[in-house]
C-alpha cells in the first residue's frame, strides 16, 4: 500500500484532526480481502473499529461504499479516514500469552518459504475479534514478528483441522488466487444427525452470510444469496443415529457445510447455531462436548511449478472417543439382536 502524501515511504494511517487520505493498493495486495488490508494499514487499531468504519461508509474503494469481504485490486484507490492509532489511556491491545504461542508453533505439521500448515485446535478462533484480544494469527505474529504472515482462509472457532497462512505477500496472493478459483480441494468430517440416505449428494443452495437474528450474524439458504455447492459422501453409518460424512468444498462461504447439511435435514452433531439441541443433548452423553467438523484435507498445486501439496489429519483424540463410543454402541445393538 502507499500513501498519496509519499507514495515511496509509506507513512502512518492520519490520527484525528487529519484530514482522510487515498491510498492506491500496490500489486502485492491484489486479491486480498479489503477488511485484512485496512487491518495492516491501521495497525494498533482493535478489529472491531475497523469493521465499524466500514459499516459507517467511511472506507471508501473507488468512490464506492464497500464490505469487510470484498477483494481489493492492485490500482484501487482507497479513501482511509482519519483515525486516531491508540484513545490517550486506553489500554494497550494484548499480545498473545506464551502458552498459545507455544501451543500454535507445536501445532504447525508443515512449513516452507511461502507458507505454514497448522493444524488448528478446536476452541481457538483463528483471528482476534467478537471479544478476543488475539488467534491464531495474532500468535504467529508474536511469535515470528520478522514475517509478514497472513490467513489464507478461515476456520470457525470451534472447527479442529488444517489452516493455510501465507509467509509472504505474493504466497498470499498465490493462495487467493487458487482459493477463489477452486483450485484448493478442501474436506472436512462431519458428523451428522440420523441415518443419511442421500448417497453421495452436492447441496447446491444459495446462502444470505448477512442475515442477522436478535442482533447475531447467522447464514440462511435463500434465493438471492451466494452460489454454494457441498458434495457430501458417506462414510460410516451408525444406524438410525448418525452418519460421519465427507465434505467437500465446492465454494467457502460463511458457516456453509452446517447450513447445507441442516438444509438436508441432518444438522451436524454439537451444532449450537444451526443444530438440533435435544439431539445435541443426546451427543453429550457419548462425550461429544463441542461442534463435531474437522478439516481433515488440503491438496493443491503450486503455479508455475510441478510441486504438488497434499496434507491430511486425522481426527482430533476428541472427536475419535465420540466414533469409539458410537461403534461400541453399534456393536452392543448387533450382539442383542443376534441373541
Amino acid at each position: 500500500m502507499s500513501y498519496d502524501s509519499n507514495p515511496e515511504s509509506p507513512a502512518a494511517p492520519p490520527t484525528a484532526g487529519a484530514k482522510a487520505s487515498h491510498v492506491k493498493v500496490l500489486d502485492d495486495d491484489d486479491g486480498q480481502r479489503l477488511d485484512n488490508w485496512l487491518l495492516r494499514a491501521f495497525k494498533g487499531i482493535p478489529r472491531s473499529r475497523v469493521y465499524r468504519l466500514l459499516r459507517k461508509g467511511e472506507v471508501r474503494v473507488n468512490g464506492k461504499r464497500a464490505k469487510p469481504e470484498q477483494r481489493v485490486a492492485a490500482g484501487d484507490d482507497i479513501r482511509l479516514p482519519p483515525v486516531r492509532p491508540v484513545e490517550e489511556g486506553a489500554p494497550v491491545i494484548r499480545r498473545a500469552s506464551s502458552t498459545m504461542v507455544d501451543a500454535i508453533e507445536s501445532a504447525i505439521i508443515h512449513s516452507d518459504d511461502n507458507l505454514l500448515v497448522i493444524a488448528k485446535p478446536s476452541g481457538m478462533a483463528v483471528h482476534g475479534g467478537s471479544g478476543l484480544s488475539h488467534g491464531v494469527i495474532e500468535a504467529l505474529r508474536a511469535s515470528r514478528p520478522q514475517e509478514t504472515l497472513e490467513l489464507a482462509h478461515r476456520l470457525d472457532r470451534d472447527t479442529s483441522g488444517l489452516l493455510l497462512v501465507a509467509r509472504n505477500r505474493t504466497a498470499l496472493r498465490i493462495l487467493h488466487g487458487l482459493l477463489r478459483n477452486g483450485q484448493v480441494d478442501k474436506r472436512y468430517l462431519a458428523l451428522v444427525k440420523g441415518s443419511w440416505d442421500l448417497g453421495k449428494k452436492t447441496i447446491n443452495a444459495p446462502l444470505d452470510t448477512q442475515a442477522r437474528q436478535a442482533g447475531e450474524r447467522v447464514v440462511r439458504v435463500q434465493a438471492s444469496g451466494k452460489e454454494s455447492t457441498t458434495t457430501f459422501t458417506p462414510v460410516d453409518f451408525f444406524g438410525a443415529r448418525a452418519t460421519l460424512l465427507e465434505a467437500d468444498l465446492g465454494t467457502g462461504r460463511t458457516h456453509q457445510i452446517r447450513v447445507h447439511a441442516a438444509h438436508a435435514g441432518h444438522p451436524v452433531a454439537g451444532d449450537d447455531k444451526y443444530g438440533d439441541r435435544e439431539y445435541n443433548a443426546q451427543m453429550q452423553t457419548l462425550g461429544l462436548k463441542r461442534l463435531f467438523l474437522h478439516a481433515q484435507s488440503l491438496s493443491f498445486e503450486w503455479p508455475g511449478s510441478l510441486k504438488n501439496y497434499f496434507f491430511s489429519q486425522p481426527l482430533p483424540e476428541d472427536l475419535a472417543a465420540v466414533i469409539d463410543q458410537l461403534n461400541a454402541t453399534r456393536t452392543k445393538k448387533g450382539r442383542s439382536r443376534r441373541r
